[in-house]
C-alpha cells in the first residue's frame, strides 16, 4: 500500500468519535475549569465573604470567652470537633456548592452529558517506558509546556502591575491598624486574583479551542481506516453480493415454482413477460405472479408453453405492467380495464376448447 495511503487525511466518523467518548476520550480544557473554579470562588467571597467573616469572628469570641471554663475531657472534647466541624460545613456550603455548581457546568459545556469509569481503567501500556517517552517528547507535551511558560510569564506580569499600581498605598497604612492593613490587603489580593482568573480565563477559551483541534487531529483516520470502518458496519461488499445473488437466485425460484398456476402470459415480443393469475374468490384484482426482461422473459415464455399457459403480446401493456407492479402485487387500477379485456379473451378461448 502507498505510503500516502496511511497517512491520517481522513475526518474521524461519528463510530469513532462515538466510541472515542464512550472510553472518556474528550477535548477538555483543564485551564478553563480552573479558571471558571477560581472566579466562582472569588464571586462567592465577595457575596458570601461578608458573613463568613463575621461568624467565624463570633466564633472566635466564643471560644475566648468560654475558654477559662472549658473542661477538655474525652467526652466534651469529641462534642466540641463535632460542633466545630458542624460549624465550618455550614459556614463554608455556600462557596463550596457555588464552586462545584459552576464546576460542573462549565464541565458540561465543554463535553456534554457523559459518566463513564473506562478512563479510570488501568492500562498496561500506560507502564511501557517507549511509550512514556514518545508521549514525553510528543508535540502535545511540547504544547502543555509552552503554555505552561506563558501562563507564568502572563501571571507574573499581572501580578507586578497590580502591586506596581498598589504602592502608593502601602505608605498610608503604616498609620493605621491592624485592621485597616489587613483589610487593604484583602483588597490588592482580590484584586490580583480577579485579573488572574480573568487571564486565565481567556487562556482557557483559546485553550479549549486548541483541544479541540487537537482532539480532532488525534482521531483522523487513513483511508484503509475508513474502508475497515465500513467493512464493520455494513459488511464486506463481497460477501453482501453474495447474499443478494442468493437472494435473487431464491426469489427467482419460487417465482418460478409459481409460474405454472398462471392464468395468462403478457408479453413485449421479446424484451418483457409479465405472468397474472386471478382467483375472483381470493383476489380483489389480478396479481402479478411473475415478470422479467430479455432470457428471463424467454423463460417464462417457456414455462408457459409448457404448461398450455396463454401468451398475449400487447407491448404497451407489458410495459404499464413490468413498471408498475411489483411480483406478489395486485395490479394498479388503472390498468384493470386493459387487463380484464386479456383475461376475458383467455376465459372465452379455453371456453371454446
Amino acid at each position: 500500500m502507498p505510503e500516502s495511503a496511511q497517512e491520517r487525511t481522513e475526518q474521524p466518523t461519528s463510530r469513532r468519535l462515538r466510541k472515542a467518548r464512550e472510553s472518556g476520550n474528550v477535548a477538555q480544557s483543564n485551564d478553563l475549569n480552573s479558571a471558571a473554579v477560581l472566579l466562582a470562588g472569588l464571586f462567592a467571597l465577595l457575596i458570601f465573604g461578608k458573613g463568613m467573616g463575621e461568624s467565624l469572628m463570633w466564633m472566635f469570641r466564643a471560644i475566648y470567652h468560654e475558654l477559662p471554663a472549658v473542661n477538655l475531657d474525652a467526652d466534651k472534647l469529641t462534642g466540641y470537633f463535632r460542633m466545630g466541624g458542624i460549624f465550618m460545613a455550614k459556614l463554608l456550603a455556600p462557596m463550596l456548592i457555588t464552586v462545584g455548581v459552576v464546576g460542573l457546568v462549565i464541565n458540561y459545556i465543554q463535553v456534554g452529558p457523559l459518566f463513564t469509569t473506562q478512563s479510570l481503567t488501568p492500562k498496561l501500556t500506560n507502564l511501557n517506558p517507549t511509550g512514556g517517552l514518545k508521549r514525553l517528547f510528543s508535540a502535545r507535551a511540547w504544547a502543555e509546556v509552552v503554555k505552561g511558560i506563558l501562563k507564568v510569564i502572563l501571571i507574573g506580569w499581572i501580578g507586578y502591575l497590580t502591586v506596581k499600581a498598589a504602592l502608593p498605598t502601602f505608605v498610608p497604612l503604616l498609620d493605621e491598624g491592624v485592621p485597616e492593613i489587613l483589610a487593604a490587603i484583602c483588597t490588592i489580593a482580590l484584586k490580583l486574583a480577579f485579573r488572574v482568573g480573568l487571564a486565565i480565563l481567556v487562556l482557557g477559551l483559546l485553550d479549549w479551542r486548541f483541544q479541540k483541534w487537537q482532539y480532532i487531529r488525534q482521531l483522523k483516520m487513513t483511508k484503509q481506516d475508513v474502508k475497515e470502518e465500513y467493512k464493520q458496519q455494513e459488511g464486506d461488499p463481497k460477501i453482501k453480493s453474495r447474499i443478494r445473488q442468493i437472494q435473487l437466485k431464491t426469489s427467482l425460484n419460487r417465482m418460478i415454482k409459481k409460474m405454472p398456476t398462471a392464468d395468462v402470459v403478457i408479453a413485449n415480443p421479446i424484451h418483457l413477460a409479465v405472468a397474472l393469475k386471478y382467483d375472483p374468490e381470493t383476489m380483489s384484482a389480478p396479481k402479478v405472479i411473475a415478470k422479467g426482461k430479455r432470457k428471463l422473459a424467454e423463460r417464462i415464455k417457456a414455462i408457459a408453453v409448457e404448461n398450455d399457459i396463454p401468451i398475449v403480446e400487447d407491448p404497451e401493456l407489458a410495459r404499464s405492467l413490468y413498471k408498475l407492479a411489483d411480483i406478489g402485487m395486485e395490479i394498479p387500477y388503472e390498468l384493470f380495464q386493459a387487463v380484464a379485456e386479456v383475461l376475458a379473451m383467455v376465459y372465452r378461448l379455453k371456453e371454446a376448447v
